[in-house]
């Protein structure tokens, strides 16, 4: 039980303390952000700023704030938590998915850094095929449209992996030029091919019957089931079957799977693919819940689940729990900004200082170990390396 316990504080440890850390950070943002609302400094600011952000993402309230004093007092709306609730899963369902795209490649030793340019074309695949079935009925039109954005996905996830596989060509480097690609070829056939007569702003044609079904709540719908199905199968994947064992030798030690007669070409195509598929899919669920692709589809999904992946170790549940945790934060902004004045895009500050605390892992490491202690070459490995083996 102790070495159970042990364990998955090695795993959670600096995780929970990049998050204590970067909610620390943001807390003095926000003091200082009363000076410019207030003209004065508000020591309660960072309280009174999330308790709302909690209230917002789950509906709970646990302070009582009056004037300078703060008393603990637990509380809950039903209505308000039901809404809240499910505006957090649904904003945590695609970042579920870019997280996997992230942390599935971990495994294997890949980065791969592209998921915005996967995420593009998956959605504008979902939504192109989306509105060609548009008239089928649901129980076709839906599948048919998912499949689309996860084959989107897919191929684009193939392209740098064949090309890492193949070439040598790193696939940081080539994901990363994929993502502009993607970006300005979109961005070009929906503004000159596929613009539909009407609307103010160029927009490809509405995916009638393909629209992703609410389930439940307000926006509920069947992409958060797919979701969890996802993340249990990619559990399963990973760690239950001959495939896995085989993406993460590969990502461990490739020179052992060679040797052991495993084809580390064939892995890295395959995970690549696999990779695309999730971001692919992330851009699916969001293009079929909003009806259609606009030439203009800011997304930040893809980049945040580098985040998701390195706050979830990697591992399917820790990247589902990561995922709610972000979700949760951007579904609770709204009634931040509202109730306490503070800008929404301290969120995506807070997301930011996460991820800068999780890549200095080595020297939070040290901080909870209590001793400073110089680092050694060997002690520093490479991100996805150390994530591929994350045990179980």
């Amino acid at each position: 039980m102790k070495a159970a316990l042990r364990e998955l504080w090695a795993l959670a440890a600096v995780p929970v303390v990049s998050i204590l850390l970067a909610l620390l950070v943001g807390s003095v943002l926000i003091i200082l952000s009363s000076l410019a609302t207030e003209k004065s400094i508000n020591f309660l600011l960072p309280v009174i700023a999330y308790e709302n952000l909690l209230q917002g993402a789950t509906g709970l309230s646990f302070l009582d704030i009056a004037a300078k004093t703060v008393t603990f007092n637990l509380s809950v709306n039903p209505d308000q938590a039901g809404r809240a609730i499910t505006s957090t899963l649904t904003a945590a369902s695609p970042l579920v998915l870019s997280g996997l795209a992230v942390g599935v490649g971990f495994k294997a030793g890949l980065f791969n850094i592209g998921g915005t340019g996967q995420v593009l074309v998956g959605g504008f695949a979902a939504a192109l095929v989306g509105a060609a079935v548009a008239g089928q009925p649901a129980v076709v039109a839906v599948p048919v449209a998912i499949l689309a954005g996860a084959l989107g996905g897919a191929f684009y996830g193939f392209i740098p992996g064949a090309l890492k596989a193949f070439t040598g060509a790193h696939e940081v480097v080539s994901t990363i030029m994929l993502n502009s690609l993607a970006a300005f070829v979109i961005v070009g056939l929906v503004n000159d091919i596929f613009k539909i007569a009407g609307p103010s702003f160029a927009r490809t044609a509405d995916i009638g019957n393909a629209a992703m079904p609410i389930l439940f709540g307000r926006n509920g719908n069947l992409g958060i089931l797919i979701t969890v199905a996802l993340v249990a199968l990619t559990w399963v994947l990973i760690y239950r079957t001959p495939l896995g064992f085989e993406i993460r030798t590969v990502g461990a030690n490739p020179s052992a799977a060679r040797y052991a007669g495993m084809s580390p070409r064939r892995l890295i195509v395959l995970t690549m693919s696999l990779c695309g598929m999730f971001a692919g899919l992330a851009g699916a669920f969001e293009i079929l819940s909003l009806g259609y692709y606009p030439a203009v589809f800011g997304t930040s999904i893809g980049f945040a689940g580098i985040t998701v992946a390195l706050l979830g170790r990697a591992h399917p549940v820790g990247i589902l729990l990561a995922a709610l945790l972000l979700g949760g934060m951007r579904a609770g902004a709204p009634a931040m900004q509202i109730t306490a004045k503070i800008p929404i895009e301290i969120i995506d500050v807070i997301q930011g200082l996460i991820l800068l605390f999780l890549a200095a892992e080595t020297v939070v490491r040290r901080l909870l170990r209590g001793r400073a202690k110089r680092v050694t070459p060997g002690e520093i490995g490479t991100v996805s390396r150390s994530y591929a083996e994350t045990k179980v």
